[in-house]
């Protein structure tokens, strides 16, 4: 059996995310649900979710609506509690050095970009529907920059290898806390509208009962007054179950940018 927590894993929250492991499987196994002690660690997240094995994961919207469905269930999606999330909400930043002249987004043509990963939404997909209705069908950047990761599209920014990224709400605030003199480089310059947070999913196998389980540890987890002091560490604050028609804004977002003949950000 899998359990995997990789969103939002640095060295500064890793130790706060293993004891909230510790807790949701403790109440998890109580209510009749075999959950491993120790979390996984992977390399590659993707395989991760779509694996049979899977009993909990965290994933990202975008993927989840894009190619997740028919292999894994929705448990719920978590609330944190950061400037740029709303609920189950959350929005990106983008950001460009505290130097840059830009103020709106039609400034940051001809401008270099930075995205963790053509799979994220709040790095990608997010970005790509903020700029497609400026594009006119063109391209737009001069340059494009895979990262790999949000705090690593920050550090672009900051050290001047890039001009501009989307930065996930939550992971601002956590990069920040990790690496404080990034925030004396960096300025947010603009915020892109709410779309649904990253969901907590698991195994489409899983039966409704088991999901109705893992549903009620998970809330009895953020209740935890053991807790309390890695809840903070982690922001996190609540939990909703949604429907999965949620997701599909995503989706709608990814076909607008098609649509307006800016399939990807360039």
């Amino acid at each position: 059996m899998i359990a995997s927590l990789p969103m939002y894993r640095n060295t500064a929250t890793q130790g706060a995310c293993d004891r909230f492991w510790t807790v949701w499987a403790e109440k998890l196994r109580k209510r009749g649900i075999d959950a491993p002690m120790h979390l996984t660690i992977e390399d590659d997240a993707e395989s991760t979710w779509s694996d049979p094995a899977l009993l909990i994961s965290q994933t990202c919207g975008y993927p989840y609506a894009s190619s997740l469905r028919d292999k894994v269930r929705l448990v719920a999606t978590p609330h944190y509690a950061v400037e740029g999330c709303n609920g189950p909400a959350y929005c990106s930043w983008i950001v460009v050095h505290v130097d840059s002249i830009a103020t709106i987004l039609q400034d940051l043509e001809g401008l270099r970009v930075a995205f963790n990963g053509s799979g994220s939404q709040s790095g990608y997909n997010n970005f790509r529907a903020a700029i497609a209705p400026l594009t006119h069908g063109k391209k737009f950047f001069s340059e494009t920059h895979q990262t790999g990761s949000h705090a690593e599209s920050m550090r672009y920014v900051a050290d001047g290898k890039a001009d501009c990224a989307a930065i996930d709400a939550v992971s601002w605030v956590l990069t920040l806390e990790e690496e404080p003199l990034l925030e004396k480089k960096l300025r947010r310059m603009a915020i892109t509208p709410e779309v649904p947070g990253l969901p907590f999913i698991t195994s489409a196998d899983r039966s409704d009962e088991d999901v109705t389980a893992m549903r009620n540890a998970l809330l009895d987890t953020l209740c935890d007054a053991t807790l309390s002091e890695d809840l903070a560490i982690l922001k996190l604050c609540g939990a909703t179950v949604l429907d999965d028609s949620a997701y599909d804004v995503c989706l709608t977002m990814e076909r607008a940018a098609v649509e307006a003949g800016y399939p990807r950000l360039a």
